[in-house]
């Protein structure tokens, strides 16, 4: 029996890193191949597949994508471009501030390869290291994720929660971003303040004073300025900012005050709407409004770098959750027996877990998808999850993921890159100063607040 177990953990060992060499769409493909493997090879019963999370998934995606061929994703980006322009010298500040506030906004990291050429040309107009602002926007988009209400991560989050035992009552999208938001907002500040003074300055720097000696690669690095202010955008596009907000302000709502969801049920045992049907409803509510408002064309919507990514996410996790769950729910009671006891005593080995399979799985809602649900079947106390939700962001530690290499393709005075020995790249330690930084704080909170 232990020899299967362990072959079977090999098996899905392998998926992952198989999965992860073809980016989120194999990765989910692959963890299909696991399901197989396991079910006409070691004979288990297939698992449950995460439906809830992933109609949800679906919904979030249909009104963001919406939102983007409506125009509605630009005029975000311009208004915090306006700000970055305003002030200049705090680039290194404001921008991943702006980055991780258009993440929470819009519930995705991918709005932020719109901003990297700003910044860069920010930067490098007034004489900054890019590296500075760069790196730590990257990173800032990414944790963004962990503190938006309409985010994969979340969203997911709150369904598998919703199934825990330890409280009196069910986590509410509410007091998930209660520790969420303020946790991970500290993580970017802190290390966008560590940020402000890493690598030599520009005049001190004889690399990048060398490239100025050459006149081409002079003007390849300063080259033209990118910036949306001189765009115009026709009057659909903020009306489909309206409206996305709007429905952000009633799936917040809801989750604040579960008397303003209809009770639902026999009478004497009726219960509020699920909060995973309410956030389903208004987001496509709010996506059937913009498209039918503000003359988007449907053909467009499988274009946008939303619809294409967020398609990747409901793929990936629909393999690796489902994968998962197969062995899990296989050897529950053996896994429970072995490892309740070490993640009661040492409740931090769960947040090491989840940051290790964020990296081998390249996106946070899989990674919480695969061990939340694990989490609370072992009776990991919620208050601990909800902590240390940063730690689903552990895929800056090698850096090949798209939002980071685009990063360093747009800082053309290669002050952002990757190391001599990989590991030793622009993001490692802002990445690690931000997430350990929200798991402290998301500590702090939950004692506080629950």
């Amino acid at each position: 029996m232990d020899v299967s177990i362990t072959l079977e953990f090999l098996v899905i060992l392998f998926c992952l890193l198989a999965g992860a060499r073809y980016g989120g769409y194999g990765l989910g493909l692959i963890g299909g191949v696991g399901v197989l493997i396991f079910t006409f090879t070691f004979h288990l019963q297939p698992g449950k597949p995460p439906i809830d999370v992933l109609l949800t998934i679906m919904s979030v995606l249909g009104c963001a994508s919406v939102l983007q061929t409506a125009g509605g994703l630009n005029v975000m980006m311009r208004t915090a471009e306006r700000v970055l322009r305003r002030h200049p010298n705090q680039i290194t500040l404001l921008a991943p501030l702006a980055t991780w506030s258009l993440t929470v906004m819009c519930g995705t990291g991918h709005v932020v390869y719109t901003m990297f050429p700003i910044i860069y040309d920010i930067a490098i107009k007034k004489g900054i290291r890019p590296e500075r602002p760069m790196a730590v926007a990257s990173i800032a988009s990414q944790i963004g994720i962990c503190a938006s209400p309409v985010s994969v991560a979340v969203v997911s989050m709150v369904a598998i929660l919703g199934k825990a035992k330890g409280l009196d009552h069910p986590i509410s999208l509410i007091e998930l971003l209660s520790v969420g938001m303020p946790a991970t907002l500290c993580g970017v500040i802190v290390a966008a303040l560590w940020s402000m003074r890493r690598g030599k300055d520009l005049d001190q720097d004889p690399v990048f004073q060398a490239k100025l000696k050459d006149p081409e690669q002079k003007q390849y690095i300063y080259g033209e300025s990118s910036t949306l202010l001189d765009k115009v955008f026709p009057k659909e596009a903020y009306w489909a900012t309206w409206i996305f907000f709007a429905a952000i302000a009633a799936v917040v709502l809801l989750g604040a005050f579960p008397s303003l969801r209809p009770l639902l049920g026999e009478v004497g045992k009726a219960k509020p709407l699920s909060m995973n049907l309410a956030i389903q409803m208004m987001m496509l509510t709010a996506g059937a409004l913009i498209l039918i408002l503000c003359k988007v064309r449907p053909q467009d919507i499988p274009n946008g770098t939303v619809f294409k990514a967020g398609m990747v996410a409901v793929i990936s996790i629909f393999g690796v959750a489902w994968m998962a769950d197969t062995v899990f729910e296989a050897h529950f009671e053996l896994l429970k027996n072995s490892l309740a006891g070490v993640v009661a005593t040492q409740p931090w080995t769960y947040a090491i877990v989840l940051f290790i399979v964020s990296k081998l799985v390249n996106s946070q809602a899989a990674a919480i998808a695969a061990i939340a649900p694990i989490g609370v079947s072992l009776g990991v106390d919620p208050k601990v999850m909800i902590a240390f939700l940063p730690a689903c962001y552990g895929y800056f530690v090698l850096p090949t993921y798209a939002s980071d290499l685009a990063c360093i393709g747009f800082d053309r005075s290669g002050t952002t890159r990757i190391g001599k020995f990989v590991i030793n790249h622009s993001f490692i330690i802002p990445g690690l100063i931000g997430v350990g930084t929200g798991c402290l704080v998301g500590w702090l909170l939950v004692e506080v607040l629950f």
